[in-house]
């Protein structure tokens, strides 16, 4: 019988800016739960008058950290959720969630790979708990992060993914900014397209298996372009991120 996810108050234990939109949220959770990374929580804000609203945000810390889960949100010029998250929401206060939600955008390091991984903006989330998951776990198998950024200030967790590539163990990390690139850069500075992602995907097979989690535009060409590059359509994985799904 599957088991019916309940409403919790989780204590804010820290709150850290990654970038000037981002904020990563550390909650310690009363009932904690192990997730699976790709899953997400729900968050529930209640007004005074009884008014509610309520949003999805990806988890981004690995499973193997107990008793507390990281929520990294964007915040959006319309978010009702996300303005409070960001702009009244301090460490010691408690706000209602439950998760994990979610079982089909996931991977685990007993999977196997290789792995790909594209990310469009915020939709780096998801996939940097799979990240910190397989660094935990000890996990070595080949995997390409393809992160498409408007510039060098919008991404996320942009020190640890260079000392995780730095580690050695198969990760590797190739960036694309589409508006605006540092000085004497020499990778990619445009959007994602099916001539980038077939660099990319090539040195990893057609046994990849492949998640995409971004805008649903992003998403959906990069879904045609790995196909068109000869992954097959059931190793590619999506979730879009959102006004209509995903952080908001």
């Amino acid at each position: 019988m599957k088991r019916l996810l309940e409403w919790q108050i989780a204590a804010v234990k820290s709150i850290r800016e990654e970038t000037y939109r981002t904020k990563t949220l550390t909650l310690s959770l009363p009932s904690w739960t192990a997730h699976r990374p790709g899953q997400h929580y729900d968050v529930r804000l209640t007004a005074p008058d009884g008014y509610q609203a309520q949003r999805s945000y990806s988890i981004a810390s690995e499973p193997e950290r107990t008793g507390e889960i990281d929520l990294t949100v964007e915040q959006l010029s319309d978010g009702e959720v996300s303005s409070y998250l960001h702009d009244v929401l301090v460490p010691g206060d408690r706000i209602e969630v439950r998760g994990p939600i979610g079982g089909y955008f996931v991977w685990e390091a007993s999977l196997g790979g290789p792995l790909l991984l594209v990310a469009g903006g915020s939709g780096v989330v998801p996939l940097m708990s799979m990240v910190r998951h397989r660094r935990a776990a000890g996990a070595t198998v080949a995997t390409h992060l393809l992160y498409s950024s408007r510039t060098p200030e919008d991404v996320i967790y942009a020190d640890e993914l260079h000392e995780l590539q730095a580690a050695g163990d198969g990760l590797r990390v190739i960036q694309t900014f589409t508006r605006a690139q540092p000085p004497n850069w020499t990778g990619y500075a445009r959007r994602i397209d099916a001539a980038m992602l077939s660099e990319v995907a090539a040195p990893l097979g057609r046994k990849a298996q492949a998640f995409i989690c971004g805008p649903t535009l992003l998403v959906e060409a990069a879904a045609d372009g790995l196909v068109e590059a000869g992954l097959a359509p059931e190793r590619i994985k999506t979730e879009r991120f959102g006004p209509s799904g995903g952080t908001a």
